[in-house]
């Protein structure tokens, strides 16, 4: 038996010490609580600009969206830089922490997901392969699925919000033998919830979703008038949720609020599923179906 958490949260955007500081507090929170590692969104340290376009339009951009994305890339950390600052969040909670983060090379921007456990160690590092929609403006292409990694709640595999609509992808995690998938994602649509579930039946694994939960409280004075959304203040509702291999809820999602999620959950039961169902052994045919990939 293994605790888990997941952290409900929004970034405050161009403030990292002050994301950094709600990081501590909420994985403090877990800790206290006997956790073993905590899960926070996609894009949590360095933020999720939701509702901003950067001044693009098909052909041009604007000398203000330029300034907007300076702004917005300054506020990204490097990969060195993470293992400083996110490490140490993670060393002085006592408990291993996966996180998104906007990781910058040189001139190139990234959503990533970095893992670092109690000794501060880096144990996980990889980068969303492809970048949705309009983030492609703003974001650059990984470069691999990357490999699994062990913690003391089990060996875990995270894909970055829609990369779970990747099957490839997600038969790659599955045969490298991944026990908790972990989702950090900003999509807070009902259907989200229906590909968590079948990502978890389907892999006899336990899925930890952890979506923001921001409001326009989030954004710096000067960029609100930038975020083209409807007339609410929540930007990202949250929809948070844990589910067991047999695909169904030990935590349901929970939306419109910042909070931290905690589950006992019993890496045993992936028998219960794997008992009529495993997608990489007896319920797979290789000798029909036969695809490659790098990983």
């Amino acid at each position: 038996m293994t605790k888990v958490a997941i952290a409900q949260a929004g970034t405050y955007l161009l403030d990292n010490a002050r994301t950094l500081e709600q990081m501590r507090e909420l994985a403090r929170d877990a800790a206290t609580q006997q956790c073993d590692v905590i899960l926070f969104p996609e894009a949590y340290v360095g933020g999720y600009p939701k509702y901003m376009d950067f001044g693009t339009i098909i052909g041009t951009r604007s000398t203000k969206g330029r300034e907007l994305f300076a702004e917005y890339a300054s506020s990204a950390m490097t990969i060195a830089q993470a293992d400083i600052q996110i490490a140490e969040c993670a060393q002085q909670a006592g408990i291993t922490i996966i996180t998104g983060f906007i990781e910058r090379d040189d001139l190139t921007l990234y959503c990533s997901v970095v893992a670092y456990n109690t000794e501060g160690e880096r144990i996980g590092h990889r980068r969303k392969l492809m970048p949705t929609a309009q983030e492609r403006v703003i974001w650059g292409q990984g470069e691999s699925v990357g490999s699994p990694f062990d913690t003391v709640a089990g060996r875990v595999g995270a894909l970055i919000c829609w990369e779970s609509y990747m099957p490839l992808a997600r038969m790659s995690m599955y045969q490298q033998g991944i026990e908790l998938y972990a989702a950090p994602t900003v999509d807070d649509r009902d259907g989200w919830q229906h590909t968590m579930r079948h990502i978890a039946r389907e892999g006899c694994c336990f899925v930890l979703s952890a979506c923001q939960y921001m409001t326009r409280d989030h954004v710096p004075e000067h960029w609100k008038e930038y975020v083209h959304d409807s007339q609410s203040d929540v930007l990202i509702r949250g929809g948070s949720c844990i589910v067991h291999p047999m695909g169904h809820y030990i935590t349901e999602p929970i939306y419109g609020e910042k909070t931290v999620i905690v589950a006992d959950i019993d890496l045993r039961e992936r028998l219960h599923a794997g008992y009529d169902l495993d997608v990489t052994g007896h319920y797979s045919r290789p000798d029909i179906f036969s695809f490659a990939w790098k990983l």
